[in-house]
């Protein structure tokens, strides 16, 4: 089975950037959870059992008592995870254009009534929920768009993440070859179960695991993000005040792909330096 490509794109465009690690002086561990690559499948996966998953390879590792943990997209549900199960291990957490939780009972009705994303979530729980075979019938249909159309529609992707797209693999886990494997559907269907399923904590009420300002916490947001809307990720940062928020003016989802993104990164991440390029622009409201 094929790794989750947000995490190997982020691992190869860093390879690029070797003067940078070595600069920095330290390395990058890139973990499989479970069902990915070569780690086993866990049908009885859990917010909690990510976080313990984590905690554990840190452990067998040997890598410390602390370590810096960032995590894109869908992956980001895990970096939440350990945020709340284990914040004494974190010396710092980055998520990049990370998924959001329409069930998290914090998000006012007002600020998530209208978005068709919520809806389009809730119908896809419902089906993974009670006929998985409905949907993994549905998905493999050979007469049904192929990914590469998902790819390039403008209703998930702006402008910049279409070009990127271009020069990219894509995302070779949602072709039909590989959903056909059912190992590869039920490791994609439990981890939209999980993400997107109640959770045991409401992450807007999580307090601040860095108190001392030692370490710091992070979300990298794209402002015409079409699957994760930015205002909605901005009411996230408003609740949680020790997360910095950064945004790409003109970014999308896949922001983790455009250049220069990855180094800033990892210099707030790791030396607290903020590159003004993201700094939030402010809202605009016309009466």
């Amino acid at each position: 089975m094929q790794k989750p490509l947000d995490i190997e794109v982020l691992i190869r465009y860093l390879d690029t950037k070797k003067e940078l690690i070595d600069e920095l002086g330290i390395y990058i561990l890139q973990y499989d959870r479970a069902g990915y690559g070569e780690s086993d499948p866990n049908p009885k996966r859990s917010l909690k059992s990510e976080a313990l998953d984590i905690e554990e390879l840190a452990d067998l590792l040997q890598i410390g008592s602390k370590f810096y943990l960032i995590g894109v997209s869908m992956g980001s549900y895990a970096t939440w995870s350990c945020l709340n199960y284990i914040p004494n291990r974190l010396a710092g957490v980055a998520m990049i254009a990370p998924v959001i939780n329409y069930l998290w009972p914090s998000f006012p009705e007002s600020l998530i009534k209208e978005d068709y994303r919520r809806k389009l979530i809730k119908w896809s729980m419902w089906f993974a929920n009670y006929f998985p075979r409905l949907l993994y019938w549905w998905v493999t249909q050979k007469w049904l768009p192929s990914n590469s159309v998902i790819e390039k529609n403008p209703a998930f992707f702006n402008k910049r993440d279409i070009d990127i797209l271009e020069t990219i693999p894509g995302f070779p886990m949602l072709t039909k070859n590989k959903l056909r494997e059912q190992v590869v559907f039920d490791t994609l269907r439990g981890d939209w179960m999980v993400a997107f399923g109640n959770w045991e904590f409401d992450p807007l009420k999580l307090s601040n695991p860095f108190p001392d300002n030692r370490s710091s916490a992070h979300i990298w947001q794209g402002y015409e993000d079409k699957v994760v809307p930015s205002q909605i990720q901005r009411f996230v940062t408003q609740k949680l005040p020790w997360i910095q928020y950064h945004e790409v003016p003109d970014g999308g989802h896949l922001i983790v792909h455009y250049s220069g993104l990855c180094e800033a990164i990892l210099k707030a991440l790791l030396l607290g330096e903020e590159n003004l390029s993201y700094r939030p622009r402010p809202e605009v409201f016309v009466s």
